[in-house]
């Protein structure tokens, strides 16, 4: 893939962001639900979303380094707390998710549950912000 074919990447990252934030959103209403083998599934799609997000995101800035916000006045201080709080959680989200899942599928139901409250909230936030963040960066 050359860096004409990489243009795209930034709206394909953004559906795995969105699509790993829809995961999420179901994993966590299937264990309310009391349905762990569709959680189970859910947040095994999220996870794989998330990781292929992150490759695609890493070939990209490889390739095309970063991309500069050009807004002016009050959003660009919007656009900037976002990125900030979403580039430091999404730091923290990865050993998390890792964590979380690994639990999980060890059956140490306990240990999982304790971690997946933290991580949660993390994620999703991390995925949504994601979104937001391209739109703001690309669209705007």
């Amino acid at each position: 893939m050359n860096l004409v074919d990489a243009v795209h990447l930034p709206s394909v990252n953004a559906v795995l962001n969105l699509s790993s934030a829809v995961c999420l959103f179901f994993g966590y209403r299937f264990i309310k639900q009391g349905n762990i083998p569709a959680h189970k599934r859910a947040m095994l799609a999220a996870f794989t979303i998330s990781t292929t997000f992150l490759v695609s995101y890493l070939y990209y800035h490889y390739h095309a380094g970063s991309t500069r916000f050009t807004g002016q006045g009050p959003i660009r201080f919007i656009y900037f707390a976002i990125l900030l709080s979403h580039t430091l959680l999404a730091m923290a989200v990865a050993p998390m998710a890792i964590t979380s899942l690994s639990r999980g599928l060890r059956n140490k139901v306990d240990d999982h549950k304790r971690i997946a409250r933290w991580t949660f909230p993390v994620w999703i936030y991390v995925s949504v912000t994601g979104v937001i963040i391209y739109l703001m960066l690309y669209q705007l």
